[in-house]
């Protein structure tokens, strides 16, 4: 097993067990980890106080590895995540019971046994509509929200063309 291979077992090892001091412990002090919709998290504070706001939103919170590819000092990560959005508020949305099934693919580069950057990619907008913070693909809800949507963007468009503008 290659040394960046080796770095991305143990981190999603400790990920699964919630073991933040163990996840840490994986990575390059002041490494960054950027995550697709949530921004650029800094190493150890930024990314400590998102994870501990996760683990606590979803206290049942489930994580595993579908598939690992390694080549040189990346690894790409294919993962699955599920569990029930029942404790703390989550990035300020208070939590509702729903069960959150999610996957996605993180791509890290390893330096020295360590990881220097993750880049970390999901659809969160399936978890937004699991929670119910966006409407149901294909519901009454979503087309009404696609419509207004369309509205704003041809009244936009009707006032940037109004002549002595």
């Amino acid at each position: 097993m290659s040394e960046a291979t080796e770095a991305a077992r143990k981190y999603y090892e400790a990920i699964a067990r919630q073991d933040l001091d163990a996840a840490e412990a994986c990575w390059i002090p002041g490494g960054i980890d950027h995550l697709a919709p949530v921004g650029e998290l800094v190493v150890p504070e930024g990314w400590r106080a998102y994870f501990e706001e996760l683990f606590a939103a979803v206290p049942d919170f489930q994580y595993e590895v579908a598939d690992m590819i390694s080549e040189g000092d990346r690894v790409a990560v294919h993962w699955r995540a599920s569990g029930t959005f029942s404790g703390e508020p989550l990035q300020g949305v208070r939590s509702n019971g729903a069960r959150l099934s999610t996957s996605g693919v993180d791509v890290l580069q390893v330096e020295n046994g360590l990881i220097r950057r993750l880049d970390s990619y999901w659809d969160d907008a399936g978890v937004a509509r699991q929670i119910g913070i966006l409407p149901a693909k294909g519901s009454r809800q979503e087309r009404a929200l696609t419509a207004l949507f369309n509205a704003r963007t041809r009244a936009g468009r009707m006032v940037r063309r109004r002549p002595g503008r």
